[in-house]
């Protein structure tokens, strides 16, 4: 089976490109008729693209994050229309829970999807745990070292899925044609606190350093709110087809990821 990726070098479609060895890669630049070029013979199309979300939020960048999700989506659905593609796997997030500018962008990326043609599936990512990307990698060299904590009080939940749960929903999805929107997060979302404590009794090391909100708010702007809120989400639509988590608890993932 022939799949093609957006947004193929991010953590997520380098995992994907490891899980689907024929694949095509469409770039944020191609046309429309580029595209439809490259989904000659592609069964299905996975759609990560998007600027990254971990950085300072400014007005300039806002634009950015909204424009590479739903500037790209729109073109790419205009060329799967035209194509023989058999199924399309579009990305969003659970920031679709919030209230604030991350919940307006994924609404409207989630709509652009949808104007798709062929089958369709939405996929709302939590936080994606993996050593060699996404949150886990930026917070490991701190807490290697002693220097990690918890945010803020610790409070807020975190839902989180391990990286080769996530390829497992893919495959799930693909092989069963499902269609419809899915919360991509493990069935154990767990407070910020318990997450700390997890991480460094998993490196062994202790985690007596809280970061404050403020520095977080003076490091990402408005984009803190991706660290600091609270989504309390559980997969419910995937476990009531079955679905089987390999890592469904915070400890069994972070024992697999670090060991």
């Amino acid at each position: 089976m022939k799949v093609a990726i957006t947004g193929s070098n991010g953590f997520v479609g380098t995992h994907l490109k490891n899980e689907f060895q024929d694949f095509v890669v469409i770039g944020r630049s191609d046309s429309v008729d580029e595209i439809v070029e490259k989904l000659a013979g592609v069964e299905v199309v996975i759609n990560l693209a998007g600027a990254p979300i971990l950085k300072k939020w400014d007005e300039e960048y806002k634009k950015i994050l909204y424009s590479s999700r739903i500037q790209t989506t729109k073109k790419l659905v205009q060329a799967i229309n035209q194509s023989k593609v058999k199924h399309f796997i579009s990305t969003s997030a659970i920031g679709f829970y919030g209230d604030d500018f991350l919940s307006s962008v994924t609404k409207d990326w989630e709509a652009e999807a949808l104007k798709c043609q062929k089958p369709t599936t939405i996929l709302r990512f939590g936080i994606i745990l993996g050593t060699d990307g996404g949150a886990l990698k930026n917070m490991l060299f701190a807490f290697k070292l002693g220097l990690g904590g918890v945010i803020g009080d610790g409070k807020m939940y975190m839902s989180w899925i391990d990286v080769v749960d996530l390829m497992q929903i893919y495959h799930y999805v693909i092989d069963n044609t499902l269609e419809g929107t899915f919360d991509a997060v493990s069935p154990n979302p767990v407070t910020n606190k318990k997450f700390t404590k997890a991480l460094g009794s998993a490196l062994y090391r202790p985690t007596l350093f809280p970061l404050p909100i403020f520095v977080l708010k003076i490091l990402f702007g408005e984009g803190a709110s991706v660290l600091s809120g609270s989504l309390e989400i559980y997969p419910k639509h995937l476990l009531d087809l079955g679905f089987e988590f390999k890592y469904p608890d915070i400890e069994s993932s972070l024992k697999h990821l670090l060991n």
